[in-house]
C-alpha cells in the first residue's frame, strides 16, 4: 500500500514514517508540508492513501482533500489531527475521508485504521465516534441561534464591520456587539474563523 504523509512538523513526519515502514505491506512513497507541494506529490505518485495533519501552516488538509477529490477523486484520505470539535470533524467528513484518528491516540489505532480503509471501510477513532454520538443529543445548532442571530451570522461571513451590520439591519452598534458576544458564546467558538466553519458545518450560512 503506497502511502504519502502531509505534515507541517518534521519531526512527526519522521515519526510517521518510521512508524508505517515498520510494517512490510506499507510503504511510504513520499511526504510534504504543505497543500500546494501535496497536491503535486500526490498527483505525481498516485499513493493509495494520503494521511494528513489539519493544520498546515496557512492552510488546512480540509483544502488539500477538497483539491485532491477534484484531480485525482479515487484518493483515499486519513485525518490524523488534535482537533476534535464536533462541527470541524463533521465538517471534515462531509468531504467524504475515509478515516479520522487524533495525534493522542495510540500507534496501534493508527494501524489499525490504514487496514481499514485498505479494506475499503471507513475509520473513525474511539474518541471521535464517543464525540459524534454525543452530538447527536445535543439540540440542532441551527435552533441555538435566533434569526436575529443569523442575520448577523451571514453578514459577519461576508466580512461586514459591526457598524455596517447596524447600518444593514437598522439597530444600534452596541445591539449587533451584544449579538456577537451571543452568537460566539452559544457557537462555542473563538475566532471569526472558528464561527465561518461552525457556520457551515451546521448549514447556518
Amino acid at each position: 500500500m503506497k502511502i504519502i504523509l502531509v505534515d507541517d512538523h518534521s519531526i512527526l513526519l519522521d515519526g510517521l514514517k518510521k512508524l508505517i515502514q515498520e510494517d512490510d505491506m506499507l510503504q511510504v512513497v513520499d511526504a510534504a508540508a504543505n497543500v500546494p507541494d501535496a497536491v503535486r506529490t500526490i498527483c505525481k505518485h498516485k499513493p493509495d492513501l494520503v494521511i494528513t495533519d489539519y493544520n498546515l501552516g496557512e492552510d488546512d488538509g480540509l483544502n488539500l482533500v477538497r483539491k485532491v477529490k477534484r484531480l485525482e477523486p479515487t484518493t483515499k484520505f486519513i485525518v490524523l489531527s488534535m482537533h476534535d470539535e464536533s462541527h470541524l470533524v463533521k465538517e471534515i467528513l462531509k468531504e467524504g475521508i475515509d478515516g479520522y484518528v487524533l495525534k493522542k491516540d495510540t500507534k496501534k489505532e493508527l494501524l489499525e485504521a490504514i487496514y481499514a480503509v485498505r479494506a475499503g471501510r471507513m475509520y473513525l477513532s474511539n474518541d471521535i465516534n464517543t464525540m459524534l454520538v454525543r452530538s447527536l443529543q445535543e439540540p440542532d445548532q441551527g435552533k441555538i441561534l435566533t434569526n436575529r442571530e443569523r442575520e448577523i451570522l451571514q453578514l459577519i461571513a461576508k466580512e461586514y464591520s459591526n457598524k455596517a451590520i447596524a447600518e444593514e439591519l437598522f439597530i444600534s452598534e452596541r445591539t449587533v456587539e451584544t449579538h456577537r458576544k451571543n452568537i460566539f458564546r452559544k457557537t462555542q467558538t473563538s475566532s471569526i474563523v472558528g464561527l465561518i466553519k461552525f457556520a457551515y458545518a451546521n448549514n447556518l450560512i
